[in-house]
């Protein structure tokens, strides 16, 4: 059975690799030029980066509940918040290309 201190751990696990996805996800958004580049980037670099912060969350510093498999923790702690911070880019918040910036400041 879950305790709440893992159920907690799992949550922060959770909410911290959601966010991370979708702060790489805006920045290769930013940075490419291309569509496809930045889907390719955020699939592979976002992957390697969420499955480091998942060994240092859940490893490291012993969060989250054992989840039995490589395939569930791949799964549910890795593709979801990917999907989801990507998601969270790519609908909610406005494209690059439509953020007006303010002229820079020549000194």
């Amino acid at each position: 059975m879950v305790d709440v201190a893992d159920a907690i751990g799992l949550s922060v696990i959770l909410l911290l690799n959601s966010a991370v996805a979708a702060l790489l996800t805006r920045f290769f958004r930013v940075r490419l030029e291309t569509a496809w580049g930045s889907l390719t980037y955020v699939a592979f670099v976002g992957t390697i980066v969420l499955i480091a912060t998942t060994l240092v969350l859940g490893g490291g510093l012993g969060l989250g509940p054992n989840l039995g498999s490589p395939a569930v923790v791949v799964m549910g702690v890795v593709v979801l918040p990917l999907s989801l911070g990507a998601t969270f880019d790519y609908f909610w918040m406005p494209a690059p290309e439509e953020i007006e910036l303010p002229d820079r400041r020549t000194t």
